[in-house]
């Protein structure tokens, strides 16, 4: 069914009409979703045999540093990922809130929540099994991670919220896939290369609903992408001691300025077209020409810090020679 635009004289869609208009969509990508997606175990994926008890309860071993096999760029990446899909109940309560649990939505919402949910299981498996961190450290970031809850940048509207997870979904494949090269562990590498591929799914989905809400509301569509773009973050912002962390992997080469505007923000826009779409009205027109030059400006930074990162791996590479 077609569902009309607004009549003459309406500014905006409102979000239950656009969940509406969209629903068909929805229906047609969870149905390609399902055909390409394939099923796999978790617990395929764990080095069950190099496991061994821990001190405390079960009076084994206590961790220590030199027991994990991977990096350490790896081991910081690693805990942030995983802190990232241990907020699943918050993700999953604000897209249900905002896309319902009924109809071709709802079933999107739950199935979107069980893919996601192999993804905590299978890396905390991975992580305790192989003793490639800190299981007190982990804990107790996670505890104070989940105990402050989550509010996302775009939980006010339904059509920045589709615009911002067509992006974030790319990029937390993007992070998982890094932090797998560098981790130094193939078993890692592999374990985080199989849920990347479901992060891709998600993004084409999202992506392709965007690709419909441009045609029903372009300038509406035009005004929420540029707002995500602009003002993106991811969604472990709220992980103790961030800021850190992010700074280590930006330098690690896991995910940072060029990464996000050449891997993350340049595809989906280039698919989409966003930056050639014309027949816009003037807040469409102004959006589009603010994330135009946004981009631009978030080029040459990404050109700056891929200088000075480069300038201080020299150095560091200097002094360890």
């Amino acid at each position: 069914m077609t569902i009309a635009p607004p009549s003459h004289g309406s500014a905006v869609w409102s979000d239950s009409r656009l969940l509406y208009a969209l629903e068909e969509v929805v229906e047609t990508e969870l149905n390609r979703h399902l055909k390409v997606a394939k099923e796999w175990m978790p617990h395929e994926y764990v080095p069950w045999s190099d496991g061994r008890n821990f001190d405390g309860v079960m009076e084994g071993e206590a961790w220590a540093p030199e027991q994990s096999k991977v990096s350490d760029i790896g081991r910081t990446a690693l805990v942030v990922n995983l802190l990232t899909e241990d907020n699943l109940p918050s993700y999953h309560h604000e897209i249900a809130q905002l896309f319902g649990r009924d109809g071709a939505w709802g079933t999107w919402v739950h199935r979107w929540t069980a893919e996601e949910g192999r993804h905590g299981i299978v890396m905390r498996d991975y992580l305790l099994t192989s003793r490639a961190v800190d299981p007190v450290a982990l804990e107790r970031f996670r505890m104070a991670h989940m105990s402050e809850g989550f509010e996302s940048d775009n939980r006010h509207s339904m059509l920045h919220s589709v615009a911002y997870v067509a992006f974030q979904e790319l990029a937390t494949r993007i992070s998982h896939r890094n932090t797998g090269h560098h981790s130094g562990d193939p078993v890692c590498d592999r374990m985080l290369s199989r849920i990347a591929t479901d992060e891709n799914l998600h993004m084409v989905f999202y992506r392709n609903l965007l690709k419909q809400a441009f045609v029903l509301a372009p300038d509406q569509t035009m005004s929420a992408v540029r707002d995500v773009v602009t003002g993106f973050r991811m969604p472990g912002h709220g992980i103790p001691g961030f800021e850190r962390a992010a700074a280590t992997m930006a330098i690690g080469g896991i995910y940072n300025l060029r990464i996000h505007h050449d891997d993350v923000l340049q595809p989906v826009l280039r698919f989409l077209k966003v930056l050639e779409i014309d027949g816009l009205g003037p807040e469409g027109l102004q959006a589009q020409e603010e994330l135009g030059l946004f981009m631009a400006e978030l080029d040459a930074q990404g050109r700056k810090f891929e200088e000075r990162r480069q300038a201080l791996l020299a150095r560091r590479a200097a002094r360890q020679g």
